[in-house]
């Protein structure tokens, strides 16, 4: 058994760390507030927007836009070029969270040769880089503090990638929250878009079809409003991957705390037996010599 020295100096190093743990904790509590309000602030915007490419989508069900797949298009499997668009965090203590999301967005490129990486976070640029994986465009400075500005900068480069061809399809893998308690990597389609997706399934009978008038025409119209869609995306995404972020710390810290406070209890126990064996020997010693001297006496 450890001395009461060593086992009291091993306390107050959990008792440290605890602090640590503790401090992060509070301080992921407040980001995920912070993000899940910057979230709801914005949705009511691009849920408009969606609203409205639905509305012209119904008027016009055939109407041609570069964003949207043709349904007669021939796709070759084997010649198509995918960007994958991988949002991880900055750092880790974070639980399984850049685990997870890493291991999803492998599954997919591992058998696709002619993707093309878009990585944000350096979490998930420091893996790609051991994995010897070329890393098309690296996102800095983005994950610990999602805007609309840098979202919008995101999605300038993508569209630009998808407008001159240089990828035919573009994949977004990133972190969703379920619930409170629960977050999910995912893996969706960014562009082309789907036009069934945009489509009122159960129209009313009687539902009138209103007039609209779109200047100077249908798709360019829709050429306008597709980007600030996905800008809205991944706005989204980000600040959903950044919650789910905070989440899963605040939980792995919750975990260390609660293992630390069961180590402290333990060497609470430990402490006393070590310092009630100190005692009782010195006790034994004190008796000891005390009979010795007696016995020197008589």
């Amino acid at each position: 058994m450890a001395n009461a020295r060593e086992i009291r100096d091993r306390m107050r190093s959990i008792q440290d760390t605890m602090k640590i743990t503790n401090a992060m904790y509070m301080i992921s509590s407040s980001k995920l507030r912070r993000a899940k309000k910057a979230l709801a602030n914005t949705e009511p915007y691009f849920y408009t927007l969606q609203s409205t490419m639905s509305r012209i989508l119904r008027h016009l069900p055939e109407m041609h836009s570069e964003y949207f797949r043709d349904p007669n298009a021939v796709i070759d499997e084997h010649t198509i070029r995918r960007a994958y668009v991988v949002v991880t965090a900055d750092k880790g203590m974070a639980g399984a969270y850049n685990h997870n999301i890493l291991k999803l967005a492998e599954e997919h490129i591992q058998n696709d040769k002619n993707a093309k990486l878009y990585v944000i976070g350096e979490i998930g640029r420091h893996y790609f880089q051991q994995k010897k994986l070329p890393i098309a465009h690296q996102f800095h400075y983005t994950i610990q503090n999602p805007t609309l500005s840098r979202a919008r900068n995101i999605s300038e480069t993508l569209i630009d990638a998808y407008r001159t061809k240089k990828v035919d399809e573009i994949y977004l893998v990133y972190t969703s929250m379920k619930n409170a308690m629960t977050e999910e990597a995912q893996f969706m389609r960014l562009l082309p878009l789907e036009r069934p997706d945009f489509m009122i399934k159960d129209i009313p009978v009687d539902l009138p079809m209103e007039h609209i008038a779109m200047k100077p025409s249908p798709e360019a119209v829709m050429g306008q409003i597709v980007p600030d869609y996905i800008v809205g995306y991944i706005y989204s995404a980000l600040v959903e991957a950044y919650a789910s972020e905070q989440n899963a710390r605040l939980m792995a810290m919750q975990a260390a705390a609660d293992n630390a406070s069961a180590i402290l209890q333990e060497l609470g126990t430990l402490y006393n037996r070590a310092r009630q064996a100190a005692i009782t020997q010195e006790i034994t010693e004190v008796i000891a010599g005390a009979k010795a001297q007696k016995k020197g006496k008589n």
